[in-house]
């Protein structure tokens, strides 16, 4: 089966860590990963790796995507750099096209205003606290949050950060999702049996 591609946002000082799982079985399951960047110009994450955006921020349209993925990033608490990817972000969700967004990108959606009005959750409440957001009232204590077409985690859960990504875009449900969480999360050997059984 064919589907739209996921993209997912690059930018200097990008948290390397926390959407591998979501994009490796995401890619696993047909989604194509694109890459996308303030511009053309190569990123470099915090753990040095170089990566050459597939497109520029202003070149990806909603009706083009099955998701948009926004990682953390030095770069969303210390200047207004990546504003612009909050700003896509909203016109996904304007579009019903999911957002999914981790640890430094939940604090840009914040101030963006995106999560004034949808249940969500970060690093910790008070460090959304600080952009100054009016959504306090609907911040979460969990793992990772999943509200209409919005996904928020913080920055200790790209497997739950994952399984929420599965789940809302139907990779992967019940049991499977399950044990591919207790795998990932909990190292549960009798939850690899469930997978390897359902690839059957």
């Amino acid at each position: 089966m064919s589907h739209q591609p996921v993209h997912l946002a690059v930018y200097n000082s990008l948290a390397d860590w926390e959407p591998g799982h979501a994009t490796a079985f995401l890619a696993r399951a047909g989604y194509p990963i694109r890459t996308v960047g303030p511009t053309l110009d190569p990123v470099t994450s915090i753990g040095g790796l170089r990566i050459q955006p597939d497109l520029a921020l202003d070149d990806v349209r909603p009706e083009d995507s099955s998701l948009l993925i926004l990682p953390g990033a030095d770069l969303w608490d210390t200047s207004d750099d990546l504003a612009p990817f909050a700003r896509k972000a909203r016109e996904f969700l304007d579009a019903g096209v999911p957002v999914a967004a981790i640890c430094g990108g939940t604090a840009g959606l914040a101030r963006e205003g995106l999560l004034d009005d949808r249940d969500h959750t970060s690093a910790v409440s008070f460090y959304l606290a600080a952009t100054g957001y009016k959504g306090g009232d609907r911040y979460v204590d969990a793992d990772a949050v999943t509200d209409g077409n919005l996904v928020t985690a913080g920055p200790t859960e790209p497997v739950a950060f994952a399984r929420e990504i599965f789940r809302l875009l139907g990779v992967y449900e019940g049991e499977v999702l399950d044990a591919w969480y207790r795998l990932f999360h909990d190292s549960d050997a009798e939850a690899y049996a469930v997978l390897q059984g359902a690839a059957e």
